[in-house]
């Protein structure tokens, strides 16, 4: 049975994983390395199929491949969807959840709640989430990962 606990690390290393590829920002190789063993490690892009749809993407809203994401998070000359800025380039210096509910089973989990990603300002902007995660040779990894910011009426 997958435990609250493995479900809060998985959580703790992504939003680790966020922050580190923005402090690499300037070291194009090592961020590229870097943001690529975070979606191995993060993500079951190896394992089957993974629905991810990010914050902010309107054109190409849905990424199923690890060189979608790896567009998402760092965009860049080869980036795969052109209307990519680079979501963990941002850079961010902190990444916080506040899970609303867990759904764990024996090897599954959904959390779903809110995410807050803290910028050099100290400004943080919250997200809502949910992630589904498989349990993988003993790791937690990201299978389904839906994120969009909070509705506003006045936008």
């Amino acid at each position: 049975m997958i435990t609250k606990k493995q479900v809060i690390e998985a959580q703790e290393n992504w939003g680790n994983g966020v922050v580190k590829i923005g402090a690499l920002k300037d070291n194009i190789v090592a961020c590229d390395k870097f943001a690529n063993e975070f979606l191995d490690t993060a993500y079951a892009f190896n394992a089957g199929v993974i629905s991810f749809k990010p914050t902010k993407c309107e054109i190409e809203q849905f990424r199923p491949t690890k060189k979608e994401a790896l567009s998402y998070f760092i965009a860049g000359e080869n980036r795969a969807c052109n209307e990519d800025k680079g979501f963990a380039i941002q850079p961010w210096t902190k990444v916080r959840f506040e899970n609303s509910n867990l759904i764990l089973e024996e090897k599954r989990a959904i959390a779903m709640g809110n995410y807050f990603f803290t910028d050099v300002d100290g400004n943080e902007a919250k997200v809502e989430y949910t992630f589904g995660y498989k349990l993988i040779d003993g790791a937690l990894k990201i299978d389904v990962h839906h994120s969009s910011f909070p509705y506003n009426p006045k936008a």
